[in-house]
């Protein structure tokens, strides 16, 4: 279950079949995901869409040979030029005049190509581990690219980057890459998930994508230099496909801001999307009205208080815990961050619902629908949950941000708790979160990849304490 279905969707024709496009929200914004290499689909950005479509129009498309678009085998498809074309084509099809475009990895060369050749539909650029040729890249890497048609004895490494391997092996090939996207430690499910979408295509498309005409170094610096609209460049430190000099170079040349996430890899938008989508808001929103702040002695205290709505049994708990807050500190404010079905029992008892709450992506539907066959595995259930937990932990921190809590409590409040742990800098309160369980344990029946699954989320956890 998806955290925000979108409000438009279609395809527009290009050479060689149709792209697919989608639209999330309204207003008078819009923000343009771009589609990356065509080895993953615009799903990639599901941490991103739910929270910025609460905010502006978001617009997202599957390039050629991915998701939902046709799959040309025809190199001179998958050009950089052919790309922007199939961008503009989106957003004429969407009604769209102007737009931020944030991009991935290949995807600044479409990005920088629009920017760069059609500055009146671009407001702002964001550069996201831009593969761009603007410094040396991976010499490896690099070195398997050169040979990429030639038949090798043995494929190890970096030598796996090549056309007949990937016809023969595409499923390793893709979980070696993958796992060089994300060195970050404890990233099973966007390895899992990037590998999934690498299965869709076919080695023949990948390998039509390697071989299109593409932008070299020197038009990539003169392009650069062309681009006005303000560039922001977001680059992992820690980037083993795309060198972190490359953003260094990329801000400099378009006079753009870099920011260097350390410890990060190649898709710090999907490893560690609250810093990214902080500062994706920051960069391509409107500024926050002002917040009302009053002196401490001069207002009650306040709590915000988090309730699962994944059972209704620790509800009754969190109501009786509430009324022994207030006997405790009289006049205390309370408001409740919640769901249906939680949010009517808190209706019935008078409580104060937080009007951020319509904004909560539904957590006990994703659960039914995991549980259609009346057979529910917890721990799939919940990775699969990952980008609904995003978008709700969004909420709440927007929620937090609005009023002077003296206190935030959380009971079974998992997405609060791990990306608080994730990012503790944003902890402003004291924080108080309650559970019935800790830690997972493996279904013996689901062999060794359920234990690795299990021992590794509970690693993380142990780290996180």
């Amino acid at each position: 279950m998806r955290a925000r279905e979108p409000d438009r969707h279609g395809f527009v024709p290009c050479d060689g079949g149709r792209s697919y496009w989608e639209l999330f929200g309204a207003g008078d914004r819009t923000v343009f995901f771009l589609p990356t290499w065509s080895i993953v689909q615009s799903r990639f950005w599901k941490l991103q869409v739910a929270y910025l479509a609460r905010h502006c129009r978001v617009l997202t498309m599957d390039a050629r040979g991915s998701g939902a678009s046709d799959r040309p085998t025809d190199p001179e498809a998958y050009g950089d030029r052919a790309l922007a074309a199939d961008v503009l084509a989106v957003m004429d099809a969407s009604g769209t005049d102007r737009a931020a475009l944030v991009s991935l990895s290949s995807g600044a060369r479409t990005a920088l190509l629009l920017a760069a050749e059609h500055p009146e539909r671009v407001t702002a650029a964001v550069f996201i581990g831009p593969s761009l040729p603007v410094a040396a890249g991976i010499p490896e890497r690099m070195a398997a690219m050169e040979s990429f048609t030639d038949p090798r004895p043995e494929y190890e490494g970096w030598q796996k980057y090549n056309a007949n391997y990937w016809r023969r092996d595409l499923r390793d090939f893709l979980e070696f890459f993958f796992g060089r996207l994300f060195p970050e430690s404890h990233s099973t499910k966007q390895i899992e998930d990037c590998v999934g979408w690498g299965l869709e295509t076919t080695a023949e498309v990948l390998i039509a994508t390697q071989l299109a005409p593409g932008l070299e170094a020197e038009e990539s610096l003169q392009l650069a230099g062309r681009v006005r609209c303000p560039v922001l460049v977001i680059h992992g430190e820690a980037d083993a496909v795309s060198p972190h000099r490359r953003g260094v170079v990329l801000a400099e040349a378009t006079g753009g801001r870099l920011l260097t996430m350390a410890g990060s890899g190649h898709a710090p938008h999907a490893r560690d999307p609250v810093a990214v989508n902080l500062a994706l808001a920051e960069f391509l929103l409107p500024p926050a009205h002002p917040e009302l702040r009053r002196r401490a002695v001069g207002r009650p205290r306040r709590v915000l208080f988090v309730s699962s709505p994944i059972g209704l049994g620790h509800a009754r708990r969190d109501i009786a815990i509430a009324r022994e807050l207030r006997r405790r500190v009289p006049g205390l404010e309370i408001d409740w961050l919640a769901q249906d079905p939680v949010t009517r029992l808190l209706e019935a008892q008078g409580e104060t619902i937080h009007p951020a709450s319509r904004h909560l992506a539904n957590e006990s539907r994703h659960i039914e629908s995991e549980s259609a066959a009346h057979r529910l595995h917890v721990l799939e259930a919940w990775r699969r949950m990952d980008e609904i937990l995003l978008a709700n932990f969004m909420v709440f921190l927007e929620a937090s941000r609005q009023a002077d809590y003296d206190l935030w409590i959380g009971d079974e409040a998992w997405e609060v708790d791990y990306f608080l742990h994730e990012n503790p800098e944003l902890k402003s309160a004291a924080y108080v979160w309650m559970t019935d369980f800790v830690g997972w344990l493996p279904m013996p029946e689901r062999g060794e990849r359920d234990a690795l699954l299990t021992a590794d989320y509970n690693a993380e956890m142990l780290e996180h304490v």
